[in-house]
């Protein structure tokens, strides 16, 4: 019989199924074919089927080319390396059709450690590393060639350690396959697919993930170079934008410097400077004085905080510029002199966004050269004051004296001090201890910056104030001689009086009330406080400028102070006793230390001396009066 064989071919066209191959040879041996002719038919199913298989692998195969060059497109579009990496072990496990993938990276120091992994469980898996030599991923990683096992505890052909075997169980995972990730002759990590059930990976399986990982490597040298190249333009960017800031604080300190030496050279003062840094630095400057007084201020109507005067305190302890942030003082210096302060406010201008909004160095320089020409102004400036201080200082102590030049001498000289003489002006004496030539110093330049005149007489320092009344005249004096006085300070107060144009001796008659209300003041026990004769009641009126406090206690007191600086007694000393005891004769000789019959016996005196009535309430009320005086006056 003539064998058909073409029905082969039409079964491998259409692609049949392996048991539809029987069906030639079945129907070959029910005609009856010979031995010959059966072995010929089985010979070619056998043939037909070895192409089946053939194409069937070639079919396989391109679908896993295909697979793959899809994942090399795929890693090649990505840039992010930990994208790259989960990409690459997703397409492992897909590819493999695996129960799991995982990828790790080899660290010089330590061993790989896991990076990414598709389809793990738990969390000792994810944490393990795997040294050099050990294990299968070890020893791909040592010898750069792929391996695989079946079932991976029980194979002795790896260096197993307990906590790798133990993630390895706790995982379920029985085959194993891994191959190597290289770039070059480097091994940058390991390639993994695994599966819980033991399976065998043949060498197709083997190939296609070493393909896989040679694509993979390169995407993560791509990813790793692309990162790499990011941070370095990141890092050229911030690098760029600190030249630019410092180009900008080298221009702002050139700006700084040429704006100070105008003010310098052209006459200006501290106005111009604090208005000036403000404008460079772009924020509020203020100039304090040591009392926290301000001097000048680019924002006049923001007065100055309770943090900003707490960090000028501490630049002033410290001396030298302190501060954080925003807010930042550097003292005003002259040698080993404080003069003042100068305070930095919040910036106007955004600070870099790198950084953390603390002045730059260029700016601090900035800042404290403004200082040190703010010290070289007020120093100026003390300077004229004291020379125009001691010019004024003379002709105050020549109107105190009484030697008043004639009106139109008077009048040039005001003229060429830039003062008023015919408006009123209110008279101070003030008490202040402590270095008479700093007190002096203090005095006159708290002077000249009220328009008013200062002299030192008699250890007591006098000012007069223009257009001022004597309360608020005793106060400024209060306010500007303390920082310099070694104690309280103590001011007697008096006006305002005529000035010297208009009454030669009306500046004399107001000296002398405020002497006396100074003296008054350390009397009563009124240290540290303005004392005016209107603080004194019955008292100040006499001690005013139309009163004659001495004629008053001449007249109600006149013969019993005779008797005593006649005789050396003490009547007026019992006197004054006697009516601080109310008048009870056993507490005044307790007081005087004498017996109640020497009391009386002074008393009589005094009786003989000022007449019957001196104890009568109105006459009594006058001689307490006189007693007062007395003590004030002597």
């Amino acid at each position: 019989m003539t064998v058909d064989l073409v029905a082969f071919l039409e079964l491998l066209a259409g692609d049949a199924d392996e048991a539809d191959f029987e069906g030639p040879s079945e129907a070959a041996r029910a005609a009856g074919a010979t031995e010959e002719e059966q072995e010929r038919v089985d010979h070619a199913k056998r043939l037909a089927l070895q192409v089946r298989d053939t194409l069937a692998a070639r079919r396989r195969r391109e679908g896993e080319l295909g697979a793959l060059f899809e994942s090399a497109n795929d890693l090649a579009m990505l840039t992010n390396l930990e994208a790259v990496l989960q990409a690459i072990v997703t397409r492992a496990k897909q590819l493999l059709n695996t129960d799991v993938a995982y990828l790790t990276l080899n660290d010089e120091r330590r061993g790989e450690y896991m990076r990414v992994t598709e389809g793990i469980r738990t969390a000792a898996f994810r944490s393990t590393r795997i040294p050099y030599g050990i294990g299968l991923g070890g020893l791909v990683a040592q010898t750069m060639k792929p391996y695989s096992t079946a079932d991976y505890i029980p194979d002795e052909r790896f260096r197993h350690a307990p906590d790798i075997d133990g993630a390895v169980s706790g995982e379920g995972i029985r085959a194993i396959i891994g191959v190597p990730l290289l770039l070059g002759t480097q091994v940058i990590g390991v390639l993994f697919a695994a599966n819980r059930t033991v399976r065998p990976f043949g060498d197709e399986a083997s190939a296609l993930l070493v393909s896989l990982a040679a694509h993979a490597a390169i995407a993560v040298d791509k990813a790793r170079l692309l990162e790499e190249t990011r941070a370095a333009v990141a890092e050229l960017e911030v690098t760029a934008r600190k030249l630019q800031a410092r180009n900008e604080a080298v221009e702002r300190a050139a700006d700084a410097h040429d704006r100070l030496t105008r003010i310098v050279v052209g006459g200006g003062g501290v106005d111009d400077v604090v208005r000036s840094v403000a404008e460079v630095l772009g924020a509020r400057v203020v100039v304090q004085d040591l009392s926290g007084e301000t001097i000048a201020s680019s924002a006049p109507d923001e007065p100055v905080s309770d943090y900003e005067a707490a960090v000028t305190r501490r630049s002033l302890d410290l001396s030298r510029t302190a501060g954080s942030g925003d807010i930042y003082a550097t003292p005003v210096l002259a040698g080993a002199e404080q003069l003042g302060s100068m305070l930095l406010g919040p910036r106007e201008v955004e600070s870099d966004e790198d950084g953390d909004g603390d002045l730059e160095d260029g700016d601090q320089r900035i800042l404290e050269r403004a200082a040190l020409v703010t010290a070289l102004l007020l120093l100026f400036r003390r300077s004229v004051a004291e020379a125009e201080g001691r010019v004024r200082g003379e002709l105050l102590d020549e109107l105190l004296s009484g030697t008043t030049p004639d009106p139109e001498t008077l009048r040039e000289r005001g003229r060429l001090l830039q003062a008023d003489l015919s408006r009123s002006y209110a008279v101070v004496v003030a008490d202040v201890p402590g270095d008479r030539a700093r007190v002096g110093q203090a005095a006159t330049f708290l002077a000249a910056t009220h328009d008013g005149f200062a002299a030192v007489r008699q250890g007591q320092v006098v000012l007069i104030f223009p257009d001022c009344d004597a309360r608020a005249a005793g106060d400024l004096a209060i306010d500007g001689l303390r920082l310099s006085a070694a104690a309280a300070v103590t001011v007697g107060a008096a006006g305002p009086v005529p000035g010297p144009l208009s009454s030669p001796d009306a500046v004399v008659r107001g000296y002398d009330e405020a002497r006396r209300c100074l003296a008054a003041a350390m009397t009563l026990g009124r240290e540290g406080q303005v004392v005016t004769a209107d603080d004194l009641g019955f008292v100040g009126l006499l001690l005013g400028t139309d009163g004659d406090p001495g004629a008053y206690v001449t007249s109600r007191l006149g013969p019993v102070v005779d008797y005593d600086k006649e005789k050396g007694s003490k009547l007026v000393e019992t006197l004054r006793t006697y009516f601080a005891a109310d008048r009870n004769l056993t507490r005044t000789a307790a007081s005087l230390h004498v017996h109640v019959n020497t009391v009386t016996q002074r008393l009589e005196r005094v009786t003989r001396l000022l007449g019957k009535g001196w104890q009568e309430p109105e006459r009594q009320l006058e001689v307490q009066l006189a007693l007062r005086l007395h003590q004030l006056v002597a």
